[in-house]
């Protein structure tokens, strides 16, 4: 049975950015992608401890970011 689906709606340059990044990738769609990217994170965060106190949040997010941009590139989106 397949899984029930929500939509997520982004901004429509990131969409085409997306689309032109998954080009002869092998994956099917923006959509196969961002589910990947997406577990791949949550998946992440659910081991780590929990998040630090509000001051330490914005350097979180930066982290985050460059983590997200280094997977991309060991998998050769970027």
């Amino acid at each position: 049975m397949r899984e029930p689906k929500v939509t997520v709606k982004i901004p429509r340059p990131l969409y085409e950015r997306i689309q032109v990044v998954i080009s002869d990738s092998g994956f099917s769609s923006p959509t196969d992608f961002i589910v990947f990217v997406l577990r791949d994170l949550v998946g992440d965060r659910a081991l780590e401890k929990p998040q630090p106190a509000a001051g330490a949040e914005a350097k979180k997010a930066d982290d985050d970011i460059d983590e997200i941009k280094r997977k991309l590139h060991n998998l050769g989106y970027l």
